[in-house]
C-alpha cells in the first residue's frame, strides 16, 4: 500500500490506527498538571551519604538591587552571555544533609515559616525545606546537628516553626561564635532596613536553641570529616565546610559567590546583604583561588540546582562548571 501526502495530512493521521487494525488513541485535552517533583538529590561523598534539599527558589529581582556596584552595562551583558534574563535575578537554596554513618547532619535550613509574613519577603517560593526533606526520607527529628554557614534569614529561620517550637528537636546547633553575636544583638539594627527584621529574625529561631549551641572554629573539626574555614564578609562569622570522606571532598561554602554567572566573572563587586562588602570580595577570591588549584568539587547554596559542580579559572577571573547528574548518584 503507498501513502500518498494527502493520506498523511491530520485527518488521515487519526484514521491511520483503524486503516491498520490497530485501536484509536483517545485526542482529548488533558489540563497541565503545574507541579513539579520534590526537590532533592542524593549521591556520595566517600563513605558518606550525602542529599541535596531545596528550600525553593530565591528571588532577588532587579539585578542591581542585588549588585548596587556593578556597572549596570557589564551586569546586563554577564546575564545574556549567561542565557538569563537581566531583569531579575534568581537564586536557588540548595541545602545539604550528610548521612556520616554515625551522625545526620543538616546545613542550613532554609527560609522556614517562623517569622510569618517576614519569611515570604522574597516572595512564596521559598519554605519547601520540610516537604522536601521528608520527601527524600529524611524525618527531621532524626537530625543530630544543624550546621550553618551563616545566620542569614534564609539559612537560619527554619530552625523553628511558624509557633515558635523546633523543627530539629534532637539536633545540635554549629555556628560561628561572631555570628551569633552580631545578629542576636539588638545594638546592630542600623544601616540597610532588612538589618532589624534579620535581627529578630536571627534571635526567634537561635534563641530556641541557646542550651545546645556548638561554636565553630577555624580549620577545626565540627564532627569527624567535616572541618569548619571561615571565611568572613557575607557575615562577620561566614564559615565554609570542606566535606571529606574515603579521598572524596566537597567544599559546602553556603554564600560565598551568590550567582555563578556575575560573581564568578566579578569576584570582586560587592552583593547588597554582604555586611562588608570587600572583606566578603577577598575571601570569595582567596577560596576561588584555592578551589581551581585543588579541584575540590563545590557544593553552593545558591547556584543552580542542585548546586553541584567545580570552580575553573577563566583569564583573571573564575567559570562555574557544573557537575553532570547522576554521575555519583547512589540510584
Amino acid at each position: 500500500m503507498t501513502l500518498s501526502r494527502p493520506t498523511l495530512s491530520r485527518r488521515g493521521a487519526l484514521a491511520l490506527p483503524a486503516l491498520l487494525g490497530l485501536p484509536t488513541l483517545a485526542s482529548a485535552a488533558a489540563p497541565p498538571v503545574g507541579t513539579q517533583v520534590p526537590a532533592w538529590y542524593r549521591f556520595r561523598i566517600g563513605s558518606f551519604e550525602a542529599t541535596v534539599i531545596s528550600d525553593g527558589h530565591l528571588p532577588l529581582g532587579k539585578p542591581a538591587d542585588g549588585f548596587p556596584t556593578a556597572p549596570p552595562q557589564e551586569l546586563a551583558q554577564v546575564l545574556q552571555d549567561a542565557f538569563l534574563p537581566s531583569e531579575s535575578v534568581v537564586l536557588e537554596q540548595n541545602l545539604l544533609v550528610v548521612n556520616t554513618g554515625t551522625q545526620m547532619v543538616l546545613f542550613d535550613t532554609g527560609m522556614g515559616e517562623s517569622m510569618g509574613d517576614a519569611s515570604r519577603m522574597f516572595g512564596p517560593t521559598t519554605g519547601r525545606m520540610v516537604a522536601n526533606l521528608r520527601a527524600a526520607g529524611i524525618d527531621p527529628a532524626r537530625i543530630d546537628m544543624v550546621v550553618l554557614t551563616h545566620a542569614h534569614c534564609d539559612h537560619c529561620w527554619g530552625l523553628v516553626d511558624a509557633q515558635g517550637a523546633k523543627v530539629f528537636p534532637n539536633a545540635q546547633v554549629a555556628l560561628h561564635e561572631a555570628d551569633l553575636s552580631f545578629w542576636t544583638n539588638d545594638a546592630n539594627k542600623r544601616g540597610p532596613a532588612f538589618m532589624e527584621v534579620f535581627i529578630e529574625g536571627a534571635k526567634r529561631n537561635l534563641n530556641a536553641y541557646r542550651d545546645r549551641m556548638v561554636m565553630l572554629r577555624n580549620e577545626q573539626p565540627v564532627l569527624p570529616g567535616i572541618i569548619a574555614l571561615h571565611t568572613p564578609g557575607h557575615t562577620v562569622g561566614h564559615t565554609t565546610f570542606a566535606i571529606s570522606s574515603g579521598g572524596q571532598t566537597v567544599v559546602n561554602w553556603g554564600d560565598l559567590a551568590h550567582h555563578h554567572a556575575i560573581m564568578l566573572r566579578h569576584p570582586g563587586w560587592e552583593f547588597a546583604y554582604d555586611t562588608d562588602a570587600a572583606q566578603s570580595a577577598r575571601s570569595r577570591t582567596r577560596m576561588l583561588d584555592r578551589l581551581a588549584t585543588d579541584r575540590h568539587a563545590v557544593l553552593s547554596y545558591h547556584f543552580p540546582w542542585p548546586g553541584l559542580g567545580n570552580i575553573a579559572r577563566q583569564g583573571n577571573a573564575f567559570a562555574w562548571v557544573a557537575a553532570p547528574m547522576n554521575v555519583t548518584g547512589v540510584g
